[in-house]
């Protein structure tokens, strides 16, 4: 196998996710990690045998193809950019950038360099999402009507070690868990049209009750709470609640309505998890687990598929594009809080992501290692995914073939992210 060298800058509480994970991951060679704390990389480093080197003598490694970027959100694109200076394709934690016009900034510069980026979530890969994206390729839920997406908890100054950057700018539970969820419902559903929202920020400041800064008082520069309404281009209208200041409630993470069912689709910050569709006049049943990566912390999946799709000239999933438009997305909510108004999305393309054709999966979702599988994707369409009504169009999921398709084509020239226009503010 010809594997992909990977350079790894940032060594915070994240990154030994994706440590872990990528041994999951024949394609991924790991060349070093580093972090602006060169004691924190060198822990890292001996924690998982790798080499802990500076920032610098990684972006000038040359065996190194992609930097995989965990610094926190403020840092994305600043060292977006040097990996793309120091021509490398960049993959970074969630989101893109803190801010839509940033995120374009790492896109334009992407694009006439001929480089890839790509950002998380990849949960929308795993097995489950893939499943309930399937549910509704298939029609079972007819036309999509609506749904629902709630992440609400009391603040991660609860357990995180150093949670002062969920509550500066580029922060809020919004930046920080609205990315699973509204890529989950581009996966599910297609792009956003328009955004009505509304913030809260009923809290100037927070305690800390974790260690090692216990009893620490942070300022919070960002709202906590959001609550809005995304209308989808198909049509479907999907209400969201995004908090840090809700003690407990009763709502699951993601549900979707059609006119002939509905769906409750698993944690979009997991990989897996129970599938359930109600068909109109029935009852809840769970549904089989129809794809791969459904059974772990596969968190690094975007990254070998992109380390896949350079090797085999193909795009991959967990695009530019896609991240960009849920960075457009997410600052709607609060240019339509500020505003008082909706704030509709110019974007024309379609961002919906890549998604499996169960006929052409060749490896079953009890077997979810990166390794296995033994046929290869045999029809890869160029187009971006349509809408529901053609859906047999659709690109597909080529999980299923990771390790054989490094020697193959499918497409003659690399993707590069489409450029999106900002959000303006209807009267």
């Amino acid at each position: 196998m010809n594997k992909v060298g990977i350079g790894i800058i940032g060594c915070g509480n994240i990154s030994g996710a994706y440590l872990t994970a990528m041994k999951s991951f024949p394609i991924l060679d790991i060349k070093g990690v580093a972090d602006l704390n060169r004691e924190l990389a060198e822990a890292k480093a001996a924690e998982f045998g790798l080499k802990a080197v500076d920032i610098a003598t990684l972006l000038a490694d040359p065996t190194i193809e992609i930097i995989v970027n965990l610094t926190i959100p403020k840092a994305h694109v600043a060292v977006g950019l040097q990996a793309l200076d120091a021509g490398k394709h960049t993959y970074s934690e969630k989101p893109l950038g803190i801010n839509f016009a940033e995120g374009k900034k790492l896109a334009d510069a992407a694009a006439a360099k001929g480089l890839r980026i790509g950002a998380a979530p990849d949960t929308f890969l795993g097995g489950g999402h893939q499943t309930a994206r399937a549910i509704i390729d298939e029609g079972a839920i007819g036309t999509p009507v609506g749904g629902t997406a709630t992440f609400m908890c009391p603040g991660h100054e609860r357990w995180h070690p150093n949670p002062a950057f969920y509550y500066e700018v580029g922060g809020g539970p919004m930046l920080d868990m609205g990315p699973y969820y509204i890529t989950d419902l581009v996966n599910l559903l297609g792009p956003v049209s328009q955004v009505a929202g509304f913030t809260v920020t009923p809290r100037k400041e927070r305690i800390i009750t974790s260690e090692p800064r216990n009893g620490e008082h942070i300022p919070v520069h960002v709202p906590t709470h959001v609550a809005g309404v995304m209308a989808f281009a198909n049509g479907a209208v999907v209400q969201i609640g995004m908090s840090f200041d809700v003690a407990g409630h009763k709502h699951v993470p993601l549900e979707v309505y059609g006119t002939e069912g509905t769906l409750i689709v698993p944690d979009p910050n997991r990989f897996g998890g129970p599938v359930e569709f109600l068909k109109k006049g029935g009852e809840f049943a769970e549904r089989e687990i129809a794809a791969p990566y459904a059974d772990g912390n596969y968190r690094s999946l975007g990254v070998a598929d992109m380390a896949h799709a350079i090797r085999s000239n193909r795009p991959h999933r967990a695009n530019g594009s896609l991240a960009l438009h849920v960075l457009e997305v997410m600052e709607a909510f609060q240019t339509a809080s500020t505003a008082g108004a909706r704030s509709p999305s110019r974007r024309k393309r379609s961002v919906r992501p890549l998604c499996p054709n169960p006929s052409w999966m060749g490896r079953s979702a009890a077997n979810s290692t990166i390794s296995g599988g033994s046929s290869c994707v045999k029809h890869l369409s160029s187009g971006a995914a349509g809408a529901a009504t053609n859906r047999r169009n659709a690109p597909i999921l080529s999980a299923t073939c990771w390790k054989r398709m490094a020697s193959r084509s499918t497409s003659k020239t690399a993707p590069r992210p489409s450029p999106t226009h900002r959000s303006t503010i209807s009267a």
